[in-house]
């Protein structure tokens, strides 16, 4: 009598054990329903803090598939290069805007928050600027950086609302000031007035500093905090960080929480800027990758799918929300990513395919936007 009385307890105990599993599978598996089947809407629509997409408008507009995602995936959009320095000013005393105007007008009819990607960058300075510092020295660069600057933001004004006002003003690695042509003619101080003239021209617009490798360099990082903690100090007016995020698929993710947590300590708003996530290595310079994979197995989509959605849940989980100013990805598809012809690799690194589908990510990102934090695990 008492066996069997152990046995019905023990099959009533399964019954309850299968019971919760079945409910928690229907859960996790209606969520994905829900964003498979609900083709109205897309990543913008599952997040509580912008998801973002960079672009080039020239090539938005003139391919049809390409716009539809653009517009239904992102309520933030960053242009890739139509924005730098070299895009407006190619030639002494002439800007050209229609390129700009162009994007502006195209955030706005479809309510897009519009990201300036990058004011200062030593990429983007075109030969005459180079020419010109050469021949009338550091005065002329700070007037000139202080004009091109206020005139940039001050056409945007309220428009544009935020700037990435420097970009990698740091070495590739470690905490060392790259020496570019703004710091060997102004030294350091020229990020600082970089921000000011930004903050004087639009005295609304969120100013941030974009990096790369700080994810997984921490002596970079702490080097760029240093810069940070300096300028506050200062009170020059920066208001955000920005992580790049060209992060390999075997990057560690601890790495990426821990360096998440000490930026957002600075009290500084976070935006992941740049994200994509590549298989094969390479050595940060052009032309430097390393082909190794040569393949996209179906067991390589899933596991980045899977890195996708961590990265989600580690932005989610140690930014606070106020400071959550959103993901953004850079060539948002394999067949347009910057990947490939700069590191002259064969790569698969963004969420949708070259066909401009979606691939196994691109679902694993949004719901990495809904699900529970404490059902979103995180490798160490």
């Amino acid at each position: 009598m008492k066996h069997q009385l152990y046995s019905m307890l023990y099959l009533c105990f399964l019954a309850t054990l299968v019971g919760v599993v079945s409910c928690q599978q229907k859960e996790t598996i209606s969520i994905q329903d829900q964003i498979r089947q609900s083709t109205d809407k897309g990543l913008k629509d599952w997040g509580k803090f912008p998801v973002g997409g960079a672009v080039n408008i020239s090539d938005v507009l003139k391919d049809p598939k390409l716009q539809a995602i653009t517009e239904k995936n992102f309520n933030s959009i960053t242009a890739t290069n139509d924005m730098k320095m070299y895009g407006i000013i190619p030639t002494e005393g002439v800007y050209y805007w229609d390129k700009v105007d162009t994007l502006v007008s195209f955030c706005e009819k479809n309510n897009q928050r519009l990201f300036g990607h990058a004011l200062i960058w030593h990429h983007g300075a075109p030969q005459w600027i180079k020419d010109q510092t050469a021949e009338n020295g550091a005065e002329w660069m700070d007037s000139f950086m202080k004009e091109y600057i206020q005139t940039v933001v001050g056409r945007y004004k309220g428009k544009v609302a935020a700037w990435d006002v420097v970009n990698e003003a740091f070495a590739s690695e470690g905490g060392a000031y790259r020496e570019t042509l703004w710091y060997n003619n102004l030294g350091k101080k020229y990020i600082a007035n970089a921000f000011r003239y930004a903050h004087e021209a639009d005295p609304e617009a969120d100013l941030f500093y974009n990096d790369f490798n700080i994810e997984r360099d921490a002596e970079k990082l702490d080097g760029v905090i240093s810069m940070i903690t300096e300028l506050k100090a200062q009170n020059v007016p920066i208001t955000g960080l920005g992580f790049q995020m060209h992060i390999r698929i075997d990057t560690p993710e601890e790495l990426i929480e821990n360096s998440l947590k000490k930026a957002a300590e600075t009290g500084l708003k976070i935006h992941i800027s740049e994200l994509d996530i590549i298989f094969n290595k390479h050595n940060d310079t052009e032309g430097g990758g390393e082909q190794s994979i040569t393949e996209l197995t179906e067991e390589l989509k899933q596991l980045q799918a899977e890195k996708y959605q961590r990265i989600v849940k580690i932005y989610r989980k140690v930014v606070p929300a106020a400071q959550q100013f959103g993901i953004t990805f850079w060539d948002f598809t394999d067949r347009d990513t910057w990947i490939r012809p700069f590191f002259n690799l064969t790569d698969w690194p963004t969420v949708f395919d070259e066909e401009l589908e979606p691939k196994p990510a691109y679902y694993s990102f949004a719901e990495g936007l809904v699900l529970p934090l404490d059902e979103l695990e995180v490798s160490q």
